[in-house]
């Protein structure tokens, strides 16, 4: 599987061969949605709370005998059907993450790479670069290699520079290869990755 290798001109600086065992798989689309459902739960704060009628400050007296008035009976004013009273099965903090197989990861993530390939939306660059922070430098290179729209930019090493230059665009997600996750190439449209990003990214899951 060739693809065309540009520079951040957006010239042509020759071809390279994609990984059949990364690039060329037929995609499974149920692993993806699993993968895409195990990343999304990871990323919730859980963080919601609220209080039972046991937390919720007053109500230690009962309010009126319990016979005798012609009201229904009440134990206390902080039962749930009190305003100001506690919450049924109030929520609280707790961690949604789940564990997922590490052959299903894997294979969700080469599922969305070939799905990537195969739509010819993978644009491979020689080398990412920027000698400063220059969000419209990095713009101008985006518009070069025909990526307009939702575009993840992937190098081989965290690179301040280039993650500096493309945080305040649109659309445009930077990341580097040892953190590459299926929700993330799934969830753009363009997947714009430099050589030695990709040559890492064949080593692994070759």
């Amino acid at each position: 599987m060739l693809t065309k290798v540009f520079n951040m001109a957006g010239e042509q600086v020759g071809e390279i061969e994609l990984s059949e065992a990364v690039f060329g798989i037929t995609p499974n689309q149920a692993v993806v949605h699993e993968a895409v459902k195990h990343h999304l739960a990871a990323c919730r704060q859980g963080t919601q709370s609220a209080l039972t009628r046991a937390e919720v400050s007053g109500g230690g007296r009962k309010p009126w005998r319990q016979k005798g008035t012609g009201r229904a009976r009440q134990g206390s004013t902080r039962a749930p059907q009190w305003t100001h009273g506690g919450i049924v099965f109030a929520p609280k903090p707790r961690d949604y993450t789940y564990s997922m197989n590490k052959k299903a990861k894997r294979l969700a993530l080469k599922s969305v790479l070939s799905a990537k390939a195969a739509e010819e939306n993978v644009v491979v660059i020689d080398a990412i670069t920027m000698a400063a922070p220059k969000t419209k430098e990095f713009a101008a290179f985006l518009k070069a290699v025909g990526c307009t729209g939702k575009t993840l930019v992937v190098t081989a090493a965290p690179d301040q520079n280039v993650v500096r230059s493309g945080r305040n665009i649109a659309g445009c997600e930077v990341t580097f290869a040892g953190l590459l996750n299926t929700y993330d190439v799934a969830n753009a449209d363009k997947l714009v990755v430099d050589q030695a990003a990709l040559a890492r990214i064949e080593e692994v899951f070759a």
